[in-house]
C-alpha cells in the first residue's frame, strides 16, 4: 500500500463518513474524522430500513411522484407529506427536481450499477473485518396489490436490467412460498435474490472501529462551527462543549448529511441538499409466536413506500414514507400509527406491544445522486447526499471518493 503524506479530516461520523475515513486510511492517508455525537451513526444512520437495494435503486424523479406529492399535500398519514408553507431552499429543491424528470431513466440505470459495485465492496469490508451487522441474505421481495403497481414495476425492472440488476416476477402463490408469513392479497411482486439486509448502526459502528484499527482518529461530541479552505490547507474549527479549537489539515471530505448544504457554502461550493424525513419503528418480538410469525425476507410494499428487516431473532425493522418538512425531527404519532397498522395487517401473528418509533432526515439531492467528488478549492471533496439509499452506497462512494483523493495527491 502507497502511504501518502496528505492528513485528511472527515466531517461526519455516519455510514458515509465512517466508510470514508477506512477508504481514506486503506489508502494510506492520515485521518481525523469529526462527529458531533459522542458515537458513530447516531442520527440518519441509526435504524433505517436496513435495505441494501439494488433493487430500490429508481429515482424518484418522475411525474407521478409530483402528481401524488399534490394529492396527498393535506393528508397527514400519506407516505408521501409536503409541508405546504413555502421555502426558498424548498421551491429551488423542488424546481432542481423537477428539472431532472427527463433525467429519470439515466439515473436509475447508472444509481443501479453503484448499488451492484457497493454491494460487492461492503461485503469485502465486513468479510475482511468480522463484522457482525445482523446481515442476512434472504433476498426483497417488492409486494403488489393491484395489476398498475404490477405493471410499473415491470418497466422499472427494464432500468434496474440495463444497470445489471436480474429480479424475477413472481406469482401470489410464489411470492407465500417465498415469505409464508406474509398476510394478505395481492396481484404479484418481484423478487431480488441478490438483495440483502442488515442493521446500519451496527454495521457503521464497525466499521468506525474497523477504521480506527487503520489509525483514524476519531473526535467524538465535536460540532463544526466553521470550515474554511484557502486553496492550500483547510481549517475545521470544532466544539466540544468546553473549548473551540482550529485544527488545521491538507485537505476535507465533508460527509455530514443534511449538514453538509451548510459546510459547503462556506467552502464555496453549491450542495443543494434538502433533509427528507424517513420513520421507522423496531418491533420487539417478545415471545415465540412473534419471533416465528415476522418475516424472515426483506419486503418493499410499493403501494405505503415501507420496507421491512429482519434484525437477528427478536427484533422486525420497518421503515419509510417522506416528509418535506425542513430540518424537523419530532417524532408524530400519526406518521408512526400507519406503521404500526401495517405490520398488524401484514403480520397478525406480531404482537405489538413493544415497539420503538423513530425518525431520521434523509440527505437528499434533487437528482437523487449523491455528490461524489471534488470542491472548487483545492483539497475539497465531498461525500454526501444518499438520500435513502446510504447503505446501499455508500461502500462504493466511498471507495470513489478515496480514489479521487488518492489520484489529486499522486
Amino acid at each position: 500500500m502507497k502511504k501518502f503524506a496528505g492528513h485528511f479530516a472527515v466531517i461526519g461520523g455516519g455510514i458515509t463518513g465512517v466508510t470514508t475515513a477506512y477508504a481514506l486510511a486503506k489508502r494510506g492517508f492520515a485521518v481525523t474524522l469529526f462527529e458531533k455525537h459522542r458515537y458513530a451513526a447516531m442520527e440518519t444512520s441509526f435504524a433505517n430500513g436496513g435495505q441494501f437495494s439494488v433493487s430500490n435503486a429508481e429515482v424518484w424523479n418522475h411525474w407521478s411522484t409530483v402528481l401524488k406529492g399534490l394529492k396527498w399535500m393535506l393528508k397527514s398519514d400519506a407516505p408521501l407529506l409536503v409541508n405546504p408553507k413555502p421555502s426558498w431552499h424548498k421551491l429551488a429543491w423542488f424546481a432542481e427536481f423537477i428539472a431532472a424528470i427527463p433525467h429519470y431513466e439515466k439515473n436509475t440505470v447508472e444509481t443501479t450499477r453503484l448499488a451492484i459495485a457497493a454491494r460487492e465492496h461492503l461485503n469485502a469490508w465486513a468479510d475482511a473485518e468480522g463484522l457482525d451487522f445482523d446481515h442476512k441474505r434472504e433476498g426483497i421481495l417488492h409486494i403488489y396489490r393491484d395489476k398498475a403497481g404490477f405493471d410499473q414495476a415491470g418497466k422499472v425492472s427494464k432500468l434496474l436490467a440495463q444497470g445489471g440488476l436480474d429480479r424475477r416476477a413472481v406469482t401470489p402463490q410464489e411470492m407465500r412460498a417465498i415469505e409464508p408469513t406474509l398476510a394478505g392479497n395481492y396481484y404479484g411482486g418481484y423478487f431480488t435474490e441478490s438483495d440483502t439486509t442488515g442493521d446500519i448502526h451496527k454495521f457503521s459502528t464497525g466499521m468506525a472501529l474497523a477504521a480506527e484499527r487503520l489509525g483514524v482518529k476519531t473526535r467524538y461530541g465535536q460540532h463544526i462551527d466553521a470550515v474554511h479552505s484557502d486553496g492550500k490547507q483547510v481549517t475545521v474549527t470544532a466544539n466540544d462543549g468546553d473549548q473551540r479549537q482550529a485544527h488545521v489539515f491538507d485537505g476535507v471530505v465533508v460527509c455530514a448529511g443534511t449538514a453538509s448544504r451548510d459546510l459547503a457554502a462556506q467552502l464555496g461550493d453549491r450542495v443543494n441538499i434538502y433533509p427528507v424525513k424517513g420513520y421507522s419503528i423496531t418491533v420487539n418480538l417478545q415471545d415465540a409466536q412473534s419471533q416465528a410469525s415476522a418475516p424472515m425476507v426483506s419486503l418493499l410494499d410499493d403501494g405505503t413506500k415501507l420496507v421491512t428487516s429482519r434484525l437477528g431473532l427478536d427484533r422486525f425493522r420497518v421503515a419509510g414514507t417522506a416528509e418535506f418538512n425542513g430540518y424537523n425531527r419530532d417524532i408524530r404519532a400519526d406518521r408512526i400509527r400507519p406503521l404500526v397498522e401495517w405490520v398488524q395487517q401484514c403480520f397478525p401473528g406480531v404482537r405489538t406491544e413493544s415497539v420503538v418509533p423513530w425518525a431520521g432526515l434523509r440527505p437528499m439531492m434533487p437528482n437523487m445522486l449523491p455528490r461524489v467528488g471534488k470542491g472548487k478549492r483545492p483539497g475539497v471533496f465531498y461525500n454526501t447526499g444518499h438520500g435513502h439509499l446510504g447503505l446501499t452506497l455508500s461502500a462504493v462512494t466511498a471507495d470513489m471518493v478515496g480514489a479521487i483523493v488518492a489520484s489529486s495527491y499522486a
